[in-house]
């Protein structure tokens, strides 16, 4: 088999992990994006340490020790960030990612109108000597 074929599978799951992380709002399907970005590393170090064990007389097979290593820690982020992600659902009640990015930075989403405050309407404000 030729290294093109793995290597373009690569790039396409990559791509659309990366798309996944960027457009999406649900932070489960950004961690599910970000695990098909890490399994597109995993298959195109696999690919590549075929490929180098061929050329060379010694097999080390790093490119498979590294794949393990990257699937133990892709583990270990997954199970990290699905308990974080629980754990904001149950405080917050979404995990909409753009919501919880307005809410830390202290912007009130059930006020429809951005103008408004705490200290009063747009139009108080307005007829507020300056």
């Amino acid at each position: 088999m030729h290294l093109a074929y793995p290597a373009v599978l690569s790039a396409l799951l990559f791509c659309t992990g990366l798309y996944g992380v960027l457009a999406r709002r649900n932070a489960i399907l950004v961690l599910m994006s970000v695990e098909l970005m890490l399994n597109a590393v995993n298959l195109n170090l696999v690919a590549f340490d075929v490929w180098l064990s061929r050329t060379a007389e010694e097999t080390l097979h790093s490119g498979q020790a590294l794949t393990l290593f990257t699937i133990a820690i892709a583990a270990a982020e997954i199970g990290i960030g699905l308990a974080i992600v629980l754990a904001v659902h149950r405080n917050r009640g979404t995990a909409d990612i753009d919501r919880l990015r307005d809410t830390a930075e202290g912007h009130d989403s059930d006020d429809p109108d951005p103008e408004t405050s705490a200290t009063g309407t747009a139009a108080e404000k307005a007829e507020a000597p300056a």
